[in-house]
């Protein structure tokens, strides 16, 4: 049986301000100072995804052709992101991340891993509750991935 307007609404509400107040938390746990979360997010892209068109980055991210543009001479200029003419269209670049981008992301990554573990473990959580967050974070992700 789905579940009723009201309970969705209100369970939606508890998950937004969870899921915003954590990932603020998160976004603080950095191996550097030197990134905005914007070029951290690029980053993590090019890691995940691999080479793309600063339109693809641009797309993906939710900003202006422009602004990705500024975000990937910042990258560039600390040596973080490589461009490269398109092979077959030479008005576009492809960018790729270096072996130091993806350093930084790797350890980050870690680092936040590090962060939540810990506070999971300073909440003494049971077996059963870490697999509860387990499956919400499935859940989450199906919500994300939509």
């Amino acid at each position: 049986m789905p579940a009723t307007d009201k309970l969705l609404h209100d369970t939606s509400a508890e998950l937004r301000m969870a899921t915003f107040r954590l990932a603020r938390r998160l976004r603080c746990v950095r191996i550097t100072d030197a990134l905005s979360d914007g070029q951290f997010a690029v980053l993590m892209t090019l890691r995940l995804h691999g080479r793309r068109t600063i339109t693809a980055l641009a797309d993906r991210e939710r900003v202006t052709a422009p602004s990705m543009t500024s975000l990937i001479n910042g990258l560039e200029e600390q040596g973080l992101v490589t461009r490269t003419p398109d092979a077959t269209d030479r008005r576009r670049v492809q960018v790729d991340i270096t072996d130091a981008g993806g350093d930084i992301v790797e350890r980050t990554i870690a680092r936040r891993d590090d962060e939540l573990s810990t506070a999971m473990r300073e909440l003494e959580l049971t077996d059963a509750e870490v697999q509860t967050l387990r499956d919400a974070a499935a859940l989450m992700r199906k919500l994300a991935e939509r």
